[in-house]
Order: structure tokens, then C-alpha cells, then sequence
């Protein structure tokens, strides 16, 4: 780990990854023995007779497969503040929050020093891999991070977002400065309670320190995007800022404003260069490389649902590469990118064989998806072009946990698998025997989109769901759009018909050429509606580090079920099938 805090050798750190991935099974064997040592007194593993062992086939034959469902009582019980060893042998004094997006609500997940710890491993693997494909120089990271506050639990325990969990670990901090990758934002920007005036602060600081921003990131694609959208806004403004060292009125928290003030000096010379540079742009295109000549590359989980983001990441970024951050989750972290070059559609992420114990449930071409009594496998039995359900053991009292994840093993560097995300499992737009993936609604939009794009408009953000109460029979697929301008009713039209006619699924067409399932319906959200979705979730204790807009909104979500309803300015259905 980075228990020292030097400073990172890249070499050192491949030469221990390339060592550790030669012998996956036995560092596996390893790991799992450790983590059922240090935690077998806890209540959960003497409930499932283990006895004492250790080995992977007693574990696999002694404790169940289970969901967040099976284990939720156990960890409400830590929150509530059971203080007996529940999940694991030392207690847990934080519990994060899953980001909710996806079921309307958070999830509790246990968090302790153990799975901090895993996190640097993984910050410092791919750091190590980033800086041999792009040396950092000296300077500082523009990183669009936000932590929101940290609670209480019932039972006391520190409770927060898995990303606030980390950003205010005191480890934090130090490993940032390790890994070259020091904020140029103070403290009390992170840290702020207002979303709006940190974001606007961040954009600030990255141009006080301009010639020093060495990368841009965020711990997601969504969140650099809407920091760049957001500069088209108050451009203007930040360059007045830096023009007379005074503050925009828009900076209200005291603590903020104290140390934006201290950073803040009059600077008529720089805000004339960077107006210059944003007067003289095409419609934003290469931003970020205008106003920060000497950063190297734009970083953050560009995966999954993120990849709808991309298109506009690579227009503010020009020539400068886009690099996909790791893989892992509110319940712990499976994989690193150590292929940084490769563009974020092609990431893939070699798995860590000392951060967990991994499993993997083979998915068959099932045309209903049940693959219920597959077998799991163990991390080095998995094959090349199989997709597999990821389970987790983690450090943290997680025990053969199904993450809901979908991936591709696409090849082994070493004896570790490299996998490719694919999708999430619960994230299906069904009615019957169609079925459609997130990833295969991305696609649709894309599609659709590119008729947009020939009048230079482009989606902003979409979701969907499933219409199929009894008002509405036969069931339909109901698309929502924002959309940055107004288009024409006839090409609204064309793109309803062709979101249509770009569900290939075989279920899907089937059904849709008999009417077994309606005209899909095309819904134009009026602009700021993504963004009322964002501050519903904020409202909630939730982080924009860690949101994801929720691609399928299912009945748990009403929600954002309600906000989306409730601000559709235009409806279309497709004739695709008629």
C-alpha cells in the first residue's frame, strides 16, 4: 500500500503487479485464507460452518451465493450499533452508501480501513501503468470532486457516500500527493456543501493554476462533462474574477470564499489571454487543451453508463486522450487499467488477485437470461470471450456477493483475466421475451442521435422505461430526451422511428412485428430536467461523484419517475412497424 507516503516508483509498482498476476491462483488461494482468518469470528461465517477452514472449496461448498437482500438485516444490525462481530472480526465504525441511482434508494455497505487500503492499491497500480504511457510533470490534477457530508447511522457509526468515505480518509490526501495527482482546489472547495458554488470554484482554480494542470478528472465522465458545460455558462464571470481578484457574489459559504480569496489575486493578463482563448474556439471544440497548454490527458470511469458521454468529452478535449479510470463498485474494486492507451470503448481492467476473493457465474446465450444454476468459477478458470457475473469476497464482510455485473473476459495479462464491462444485470427493458440491455439502449440513442447531429444538436442526457400498465396494452418502451436546441417535429419523428428500429434484439422485433408490443414512445424532456435529477439525489445526502443518471427507471424510482413526467414538452410514437 502507500503506507509511507513517498512517492510512487512506476517501475517498482509494475514489477510487484507483473510478479503478483504470474501466480493468480496461489495469490488467490492466499487471499481468501486471510480474509476467513481475520474475520472467522464473525457471526455470519460461524453461522455457515465453515469450522475453521479456509480453503476455496470449503468455502464455496459452505457459504451461499447471495445479494445485497441476504445480507441487508446483518448490516443494519452494525448500523443500528451492534457492536459483536456481525460480518467481520474487527468492527466497522463507517458504512458507505451506494450512489441509488439505479433502485431509487442507497444501499448500506460496510466500509473499513482494510477496503481503503485496496483503494490505494488500485489508485497506485494504474497510476503506475498511466505515468509509463504519459509521464507526469511537476504541477497539479484539475479533479471535478465533491464530497458531500458525512452522517451518523442509528447506532452512531460514520456514515457517508463511498467516495466522501474516501476523499475524507486522512489517507487520502497523502496518497494524492504520492501519485502526482495533488488538487489545486483547497480542501474546503471538496468539501463544500454547495454543489453549484464548488463546481464553479474548481473551474476557478484550474484557471488560477492553468500552466501547472497536469490531467483533468473526475471519479466519473458525467461529472466533467457538466463542469465543462457549465463553464460555457460563466465563462465570462470566472474571467472577471481573475480580471479584478475579486469573487463572484455567486460564492456564499464563508469557509469557501475564505480560501478562494487567499488563491485570488488581480490578473488582468491572464483573464484577457484565456477570454481570447475561449472568443477564438469553434462551439467548444478543444477546450481543455486551450486552457490547460501543458495537461496530458482527461481521466475518470468512462465505462458502462458513462460511454454515452464520451462523443462530448473528446469534442473539449481535442487532440488530448481520453483514459478509463479503474473498475469497482460502493462494495469494493476487482480491477485496474493497466492498458491506458486504449480508447475508454475498448478499456479492459487486469483483476487484482490480493484485493478480494473472485468468482464468476457463467452467462450462456439463454434468450431469457436465466442462468441461475450456473456454476461459479474461481478467477483463473474463467475462459477468453465468455461473459461472466462477477462475485465478490471482499475485505469488508462481503462473502460471495453477486455485484449484478456483466463482463467479457477479453484476454489474461498473465495469469490474471482482463475484463470488459458490459452491463448491468437488473438494467433490462423487458415485457415479455424481449430483452434490452442498458447497453443496447445506448446504442438506439446513438442511432437516433446521429439525425440530430445533422442540424448540430445533440442529446444531453435520456433514460427510459417500461410503460405497461393496463391503460397502456399492449406494453411499450418509453424513451426520454433532452436535447440542447429545438429540432424540427419531422426529425423528432424520424428519431422516434429509428430508436425503434434500432432495437435488433430478436425478442424486441418479434414481438413489435405481431404487436405483441406497442410503438415505442419518444419523450422530450424541457432542458434542466437531468439536471432536477442530479438535485433530487443531492437533496438526498447523495455525492455527485458518485451519480450515475438512471438509464431504466423502474417503480422503485417514483421519484424521478415524476420529475421526468412531469416535464415532457413533446411526445412522439414510432411508425417503424407500421
Amino acid at each position: 500500500m502507500l503506507e509511507s507516503m513517498e512517492m510512487v516508483d512506476p517501475s517498482k509498482v509494475i514489477e510487484e503487479f507483473e510478479a503478483m498476476t504470474k501466480d493468480a491462483e496461489r495469490i488467490q488461494r492466499e487471499t481468501l485464507k486471510k480474509i476467513l482468518e481475520d474475520n472467522g469470528s464473525a457471526e455470519y461465517l460461524r453461522d455457515q460452518g465453515l469450522d475453521g477452514r479456509t480453503d476455496p472449496d470449503s468455502f464455496t461448498a459452505c457459504v451461499p451465493l447471495v445479494t445485497h437482500k441476504e445480507l441487508e438485516s446483518y448490516i443494519h444490525r452494525i448500523a443500528d450499533g451492534d457492536s459483536a462481530p456481525v460480518l467481520t472480526g474487527r468492527p466497522i465504525t463507517t458504512i458507505s452508501l451506494s450512489s441509488g441511482t439505479s433502485q431509487g434508494k442507497p444501499k448500506l455497505l460496510p466500509f473499513n480501513d482494510e477496503l481503503m487500503d485496496t483503494t490505494l492499491q488500485i489508485y497506485k497500480t494504474s497510476f503506475a501503468f498511466r505515468s509509463r504511457e504519459f509521464p507526469l510533470g511537476k504541477g497539479m490534477a484539475l479533479q471535478f470532486i465533491y464530497s458531500s457530508k458525512q452522517g451518523k447511522t442509528k447506532g452512531g457509526l460514520v456514515s457517508g457516500t463511498a467516495t466522501t468515505n474516501v476523499f475524507r480518509n486522512a489517507l487520502y490526501k497523502q496518497a494524492m500527493r504520492a501519485l502526482q495527482s495533488q488538487c489545486c482546489s483547497p480542501d474546503e472547495v471538496i468539501f463544500g456543501t454547495d454543489f453549484q458554488q464548488s463546481l464553479y470554484c474548481h473551474l476557478l482554480c484550474g484557471l488560477i493554476f492553468r500552466e501547472e494542470i497536469q490531467f483533468v478528472c473526475s471519479t466519473f465522465a458525467h461529472s466533467i462533462v457538466l463542469a465543462f458545460r457549465t463553464f460555457e455558462e460563466v465563462w465570462q464571470e470566472l474571467c472577471s474574477d481573475i480580471r479584478e481578484g475579486v469573487l463572484s457574489s455567486r460564492v456564499t459559504t464563508p469557509s469557501v470564499r475564505a480560501a478562494m480569496l487567499k488563491l485570488l489575486k488581480p490578473d488582468p493578463e491572464s483573464a484577457d489571454l484565456i477570454y481570447e482563448k475561449c472568443v477564438g474556439l469553434s462551439n467548444w471544440y478543444g477546450l481543455i487543451p486551450q486552457l490547460f497548454p501543458n495537461v496530458k490527458y482527461v481521466y475518470g470511469i468512462m465505462t458502462g453508463s458513462m460511454e454515452p458521454y464520451l462523443k462530448k468529452m473528446r469534442h473539449y478535449a481535442g487532440d488530448i486522450p481520453l483514459l478509463s479510470a479503474d473498475y469497482g463498485s460502493s462494495e469494493g474494486w476487482i480491477g485496474a487499467n493497466v492498458n491506458p492507451k486504449l480508447p475508454p470503448e475498448l478499456a479492459t481492467f487486469a483483476v487484482l488477485p490480493n484485493i478480494g476473493y473472485f468468482e464468476f457465474i457463467p452467462l450462456t446465450e439463454n434468450p431469457n437470461h436465466i442462468y441461475m444454476d450456473a456454476k461459479p468459477l474461481s478467477l483463473t478458470q474463467v475462459k477468453e470471450g465468455e461473459e461472466y457475473e462477477v462475485v465478490l469476497t471482499s475485505v469488508a464482510g462481503l462473502y460471495r456477493y453477486r455485484l449484478g455485473d456483466v463482463v467479457k473476459v477479453v484476454g489474461f495479462h498473465n495469469s490474471t483475466p482482463k475484463l470488459k464491462f458490459v452491463c448491468r444485470r437488473n438494467l433490462l427493458l423487458s415485457i415479455n421475451i424481449d430483452k434490452n440491455t442498458e447497453k443496447d439502449l445506448q446504442v438506439a440513442v446513438e442511432e437516433a442521435a446521429k439525425l440530430l447531429a445533422e442540424e448540430k444538436l445533440e442529446v444531453v442526457d435520456f433514460s427510459s422505461l417500461v410503460e405497461k400498465d393496463s391503460s397502456s396494452e399492449p406494453g411499450h418502451y418509453v424513451i426520454f430526451w433532452e436535447i440542447n436546441g429545438e429540432p424540427s417535429e419531422e426529425v423528432l419523428a424520424e428519431c422516434c422511428s429509428q430508436l425503434d428500429k434500432s432495437f435488433v434484439d430478436l425478442g424486441y422485433v418479434s414481438s413489435r412485428k405481431v404487436k405483441a408490443i406497442g410503438p415505442l414512445e419518444l419523450r422530450i424532456v424541457r432542458r434542466g430536467t437531468f439536471q432536477k435529477i442530479l438535485d433530487h439525489y443531492l437533496e438526498l445526502g447523495g455525492a455527485v461523484s458518485q451519480f450515475k443518471t438512471p438509464r431504466c427507471v423502474g417503480p422503485m424510482n417514483k421519484v424521478v419517475l415524476e420529475i421526468l413526467c412531469s416535464n415532457v414538452a413533446q411526445t412522439y410514437f414510432s411508425t417503424a412497424y407500421d
